[in-house]
């Protein structure tokens, strides 16, 4: 179980990079009465901190203790209550002395879903002790008909705080979708 424990850090701080990434764009269309109805308690992308169980399917898994690292290979799903992260290999790195997760990448069409929420990227890394997650490689972050886009997109969880990034020779891409009930006010 001690294996799977970063996947489970992987999904719920991803899941809350989508959440403030993507919430910030929902907050401008939203009225307070949506906002309200729409809270639920534990915060991040409806996820709690519970850490519930994560279900990790791959075609093949090797730990390594002379690199401190677990490599899942190969159609790599991890899954968490309603948040799912996809992706062709995912390695997690530890320390070797505590056992605790340092860093965990995800490479290769990279897909984190969750309700209408979704971000692609070809890699997703969090840094454990920066309390950092960042997409890249094409990074996109949507809710419904909301969309960012960028080559990458950072998310540094303690500040709450994200950041978007183009590429050479591009820009970031925002497209915010008004809501219908705002349409006919």
């Amino acid at each position: 179980m001690r294996k799977s424990g970063g996947a489970v850090l992987l999904v719920l701080i991803i899941s809350m990079f989508l959440s403030v990434a993507v919430g910030t764009t929902q907050e401008k269309k939203k009225n307070p009465k949506d906002q309200e109805k729409k809270a639920q308690p534990g915060g991040g992308f409806g996820l709690t901190a519970s850490r519930g169980p994560i279900d990790i399917a791959s075609d093949s898994v090797e730990a390594d203790q002379k690199q401190n690292t677990i490599t899942f290979k190969g159609n790599v799903i991890a899954k968490q209550e309603d948040t799912t992260l996809f992706a062709n290999t995912m390695v997690v790195y530890y320390d070797p002395e505590t056992k605790k997760l340092k860093v965990i990448v995800a490479t290769g069409n990279v897909k984190i879903v969750q309700l209408e929420r979704r971000a692609t990227g070809q890699k997703a890394t969090f840094h454990q002790d920066e309390n950092k997650v960042i997409l890249d490689g094409g990074a996109v972050v949507r809710e419904g008909d909301n969309v960012v886009r960028g080559e990458r997109v950072i998310y540094f969880v303690n500040e709450d705080r994200s950041v978007v990034e183009g590429g050479k020779g591009s820009r970031v891409s925002t497209t915010i979708t008004p809501s219908q009930k705002e349409d006919s006010k």
